[in-house]
């Protein structure tokens, strides 16, 4: 699981923008009230202008044969067998891939990865990070401008890497919707911290509860004893599904599934913080 140091400490409103590709405003997306009442999450046009992914998905009888659908679609529309995914192989040219993308976020939270990550809930969300190598409270600082850098770099940016994270969240989403928590809104899911004083406290309703802002992006896992591997504190909170990016099990991968881990869009939660 990524450090603990993908929260910091930002600003009471943080940085954001008027615009996404959600419709719906970024304070509020990012706000308790969302958080505990959210609506369905949509970025335009994806499942649009991919109808032959989705109609196929619909004949899937479970999760498996639907992750294994997805990801055929997804090495064919953007070339990423193993060869074309060797960088320099056959004198290819590298081609970026989400996969990289969750295995490089999965070591580390403020990799170039990570930056690509929370480039794109940036961008699409309009919810921008607080915290990425270093505490970002203004576009001011030098973690904002490390933060910019890392995102573009077009070792990520040669292969429509924004739209294959845009097919792989409206992915999840119909399979939350479909198999992994048909009916359901929130999930319950934890942080392992060594103090909560690592987050931007926002209110303290009592000795154990508290409302904090979370960074962008940000990891949960769904196992309490693996979150207390990180930390002698444990965070609980109720993540609304539509907000999860990636969870434990969704492809036919290895990735995540050794601390079953959720990648979540973060903003402000109410949390619950007990003892290991």
């Amino acid at each position: 699981m990524p450090t603990m140091e993908d929260t910091g400490h930002p600003t009471p409103h943080g940085i954001g923008h008027s615009t996404n590709l959600v419709g719906r405003p970024a304070e509020w997306l990012a706000s308790c009230a969302f958080n505990e009442a959210p609506v369905p999450l949509h970025i335009w046009g994806v499942v649009e202008m991919n109808r032959s992914l989705f109609g196929m998905l619909e004949q899937a009888g479970d999760l498996a044969e639907a992750a294994e659908a997805f990801h055929c679609y997804m090495m064919a529309l953007f070339g990423l067998d193993p060869e074309q995914r060797a960088s320099g192989a056959g004198g290819r040219r590298f081609r970026s891939s989400f996969l990289r993308l969750i295995q490089g976020w999965n070591f580390d939270s403020n990799s170039p990865e990570g930056a690509v990550l929370k480039g794109w809930v940036e961008s699409r969300f309009g919810l921008c990070p607080c915290f990425h190598k270093g505490i970002i409270e203004s576009v001011s600082d030098a973690a904002w401008a490390g933060y910019v850098e890392e995102k573009m770099s077009s070792l990520f940016h040669n292969n429509a890497i924004w739209m294959q994270l845009d097919l792989l969240f409206e992915f999840c989403q119909w399979s939350i919707r479909r198999f992994a928590f048909p009916g359901q809104s929130h999930v319950t899911l934890y942080r392992g911290i060594n103090s909560l004083n690592e987050h931007r406290i926002l209110e303290r309703t009592s000795r154990r509860e508290a409302v904090i802002r979370l960074n962008n992006l940000v990891s949960f896992t769904s196992d309490r004893d693996i979150a207390g591997c990180f930390g002698d504190r444990i965070l609980s909170a109720r993540v609304p599904l539509c907000k999860v990016l990636f969870y434990s099990g969704l492809l036919p991968s290895h990735l995540l599934r050794g601390e079953r881990e959720f990648l979540a869009i973060g903003g402000d939660f109410r949390v619950s913080v007990d003892y290991v």
